[in-house]
């Protein structure tokens, strides 16, 4: 049940806000937008995406999975959806993934839940950060890029996704072996034994 105050904050046209959009839209400073941020988190109104970062519960469950990736991208900056995230949504992977969204970064590997959603950051060194593109407000990996980040950490033992349930059939060998040339012999290798598996 939204307070009546609380219920201007439907008129922040804004996906995500700050303290400081709070504080326009309920006419208060941004000293008290922080405080009423906090308490309207504790009561389920808002979520925190991160630090001076929310959106409307409401919103949020209702929320389709591209605007989820563009949190993504913003929860750990700089980073691209990636991994079997990416191939499930590009139908590369018959894999169907809820409330879980993987993610490349270059600053470090972490978890966070969001509003029952869990989003992952695998970190890559600088050179193996490339083979994506923005559509839609996001940032994606390539599908080619998408399977040769999950090659790499499933080589490290750091990605337990089923590779066998991947359609490669669907991605452009002649870039998969193009982005694979950046990475270890090992990922190579892995390539290449599921490109012509």
């Amino acid at each position: 049940m939204f307070p009546m105050k609380a219920l201007r904050l439907r008129k922040i046209e804004k996906l995500y806000f700050s303290y400081q959009d709070i504080a326009r839209a309920l006419n208060i400073s941004p000293n008290s937008a922080r405080v009423a941020a906090s308490r309207y988190v504790a009561a389920g109104i808002l979520i925190r995406i991160r630090r001076n970062l929310y959106v409307l519960h409401e919103k949020w469950t209702a929320m389709p999975i591209e605007q989820k990736f563009t949190l993504a991208n913003l929860i750990q900056v700089p980073s691209y959806v990636s991994l079997m995230t990416a191939l499930s949504y590009y139908e590369v992977s018959t894999q169907i993934q809820q409330d879980f969204i993987e993610s490349v970064a270059v600053r470090r590997s972490k978890e966070l839940e969001v509003g029952k959603t869990l989003f992952r950051y695998a970190k890559v060194k600088r050179n193996l950060y490339f083979g994506f593109i923005k559509t839609r407000g996001f940032f994606i990996a390539e599908p080619e890029k998408a399977f040769v980040d999950a090659v790499y950490f499933h080589s490290l033992g750091r990605l337990s996704a089923d590779l066998s349930s991947l359609d490669l059939r669907k991605l452009t060998g002649e870039k998969v072996f193009r982005f694979a040339r950046s990475f270890p012999a090992k990922t190579q290798e892995l390539v290449r034994k599921y490109e012509y598996s």
